[in-house]
C-alpha cells in the first residue's frame, strides 16, 4: 500500500482558488464607501457605509483565469505580482551566473572551516539581521533571494534546507510581527487609525524581542539535532532525499577573483536594502540593479557573452516554479475581490466586535485580524482594509487605538509566517525545497507559543 502523498503547492494554492470561488456563491457580494486618505494617498474604506451588491460568483472561466490575474490583471490592465514573478527570475539568474563563478562555493568552504565547531552562532546572528530588516522596512519579498544563498551555506555546516528557509522566513516574519517604524505595516495603520505611529511602540517592542527569543530558540533546538543526527531532520524520509553530507568536502581555492565576486555580491545586497529604505525602490529598480551586478560579475569572471547568458537563463528556469507560485497565490486575493466579499467579510468583522468588553474585544478583534490576514496577506493591503473600520470600535470598548494598530500587526505577523496565501512563504519554500506541510508540522509549536505570547501581552496592555 502506497503511503500518502501531501499535494504540491501548486494544488493546494489551486485548491485554495477553487474554495474560494465557492464562496463567492454562498457570501453576498458588498462595498463600503471609499475615500482618499490624504496621508495615506490611496483609498480607505467609510465605517458604516457597507451596503449590498450585486453578485458576483465565479466560474470556471474565473478560476482558471485567477492565476493569471494574479500577475498581471486582464480586466483593469495593471500589473499584480507580476513584478515579482520577474524579479525572482532575474534573481534566479544572478545567482547562477554567480554560482558559475565558483566563488559561492569557495566563500563558504572557507566561511564553514573557520567556524568549525560554532556554526550555531550563524543562526541568532542572521536572523537578528533579518529581523532588524522586518522591524524597519516589513522585509518580505527582498528576502526571497537570501533562500538560495544560505541553503548551501547551512547544509555546509551539516543543519537542512529546513533551517535555512526557518532562519530567513521566522527572522523576517518576527521582526515584521514586531514592527518599529515599518512604513508598510505600523505607519500606514497609525496613519489609517489617526494616530502617530509612535503610539505603543514600548508594547511593539517587547513582542519584539520576546517573540524573537522563542523563535531563535525553536530554530537553534532544531538545527543542532539535525547536525548531531540527520536522521532527526524533518526532510529525511522525502524521496530521493540523502543524508546531510559530513565527510569533508574537496578544498576549493578561494582566488583573488573568487574575493572580487563575493565583495560584488554582498554590494548588490547592500545596495538593494538601501535601495528600499532609503530611495522607495521597490521590485523594477531592484531587478536592474540585480541585472547589472550580474553583468558586472560576469564581467570580473571573464565569462564569454554565449556563456553569460545561457548561464543567466539557466538560472532564471531554476526559480521558474517559484514566479509561477507567487501569481497562484495572488490569484486568491483576485478572486476574493472580483467576487466582491472581500468587504463584506471585513463588515462581518466589524458587526462581530462592536461593543464588545476590552478583554473580549482584545481577543476577537485578533482573531478576525488574523482570519483576515489569510485572505488578505499584505500587510500594508490589510492597514489600509481594516484600520479605518475597526480603530474606531476601540474607542468604544475604551481601549486606545494603538492597541488596535499593535493586534493587527502582531495578528498578521504571526498568520503571514505561515499562510498559503503568501507569496513570499510558499515562494521562500519553494526556493528552499522545503514541502509546505512538512514546514506547517515543523513550525506548528511554536506559532501556538507565539500566539499564546501575543494574546497575553496584549491582554495585559487592555488592562493597565
Amino acid at each position: 500500500m502506497k503511503s500518502l502523498k501531501f499535494p504540491s503547492a501548486y494544488t493546494i494554492l489551486f485548491g485554495l482558488i477553487i474554495f474560494v470561488a465557492l464562496l463567492t456563491w454562498v457570501i453576498p457580494a458588498g462595498q463600503y464607501q471609499l475615500v482618499v486618505n490624504p496621508l495615506l494617498g490611496t483609498e480607505v474604506p467609510v465605517a458604516g457605509t457597507y451596503a449590498v451588491t450585486q453578485s458576483h460568483p465565479q466560474g470556471i472561466a474565473d478560476i482558471l483565469l485567477a492565476p493569471i490575474d494574479g500577475l498581471w490583471n486582464h480586466r483593469t490592465g495593471q500589473a499584480a505580482a507580476i513584478d515579482v514573478a520577474l524579479f525572482i527570475l532575474i534573481i534566479g539568474g544572478f545567482l547562477g551566473v554567480t554560482n558559475k563563478t565558483g566563488a559561492i562555493d569557495a566563500g563558504i568552504q572557507r566561511v564553514t572551516g573557520r567556524l568549525a565547531g560554532k556554526e550555531e552562532f550563524m543562526i541568532p546572528i542572521l536572523m537578528a539581521l533579518f529581523a532588524l530588516g522586518g522591524t524597519i522596512y516589513g522585509m518580505a519579498e527582498e528576502s526571497l533571494p537570501f533562500y538560495s544563498l544560505l541553503v548551501p551555506v547551512m547544509v555546509a555546516a551539516r543543519f537542512d534546507r529546513l533551517v535555512a528557509a526557518a532562519t530567513v522566513l521566522l527572522g523576517a516574519g518576527i521582526g515584521t510581527l514586531g514592527s518599529t517604524i515599518n512604513p508598510f505595516a505600523t505607519v500606514i495603520a497609525a496613519n489609517a487609525a489617526g494616530i502617530p505611529f509612535t503610539q505603543g511602540m514600548g508594547l511593539r517592542i517587547l513582542l519584539l524581542v520576546i517573540c524573537w527569543c522563542l523563535a531563535v530558540a525553536w530554530v537553534l533546538r532544531y538545527a543542532i539535532a539535525v547536525r548531531k543526527n540527520p536522521a532527526a531532520s524533518c526532510l529525511a524520509s522525502l524521496p530521493g532525499e540523502s543524508p546531510i553530507e559530513t565527510s569533508a568536502p574537496t578544498h576549493i581555492p578561494f582566488t583573488r577573483t573568487h574575493k572580487i565576486i563575493l565583495i560584488l555580491f554582498a554590494c548588490a545586497f547592500a545596495v538593494m536594502i538601501y535601495g528600499v529604505s532609503a530611495k522607495g525602490w521597490w521590485m523594477a529598480e531592484i531587478s536592474a540593479m540585480f541585472l547589472g551586478f550580474s553583468i558586472l560579475i560576469g564581467l570580473v569572471a571573464r565569462m564569454g557573452e554565449s556563456l553569460f547568458t545561457e548561464t543567466f537563463i539557466e538560472g532564471a528556469k531554476e526559480l521558474l516554479g517559484v514566479a509561477l507560485i507567487i501569481g497562484i497565490a495572488r490569484g486568491i486575493v483576485v478572486m476574493m475581490d472580483n467576487g466582491m466579499i472581500t468587504h463584506t467579510l471585513l463588515h462581518a468583522a466589524e458587526s462581530l466586535v462592536s461593543g464588545l468588553p476590552a478583554l473580549i474585544f482584545v481577543f476577537v478583534s485578533w482573531c478576525l485580524e488574523a482570519i483576515l490576514s489569510i485572505l488578505v496577506p499584505s500587510s500594508s493591503g490589510l492597514a489600509v482594509m481594516s484600520m479605518p473600520i475597526l480603530a474606531p470600535l476601540a474607542d468604544f470598548a475604551g481601549l486606545p487605538r494603538d492597541l488596535m494598530v499593535t493586534i493587527y500587526q502582531s495578528a498578521s505577523g504571526i498568520i503571514n509566517l505561515v499562510t498559503p496565501t503568501s507569496g513570499v512563504v510558499m515562494g521562500g519554500l519553494a526556493i528552499a525545497k522545503v514541502p509546505y506541510v512538512r514546514y506547517l508540522q515543523w513550525v506548528a509549536p511554536l506559532m501556538l507559543g507565539l500566539i499564546i505570547v501575543n494574546l497575553l501581552l496584549l491582554s495585559i496592555s487592555a488592562l493597565i
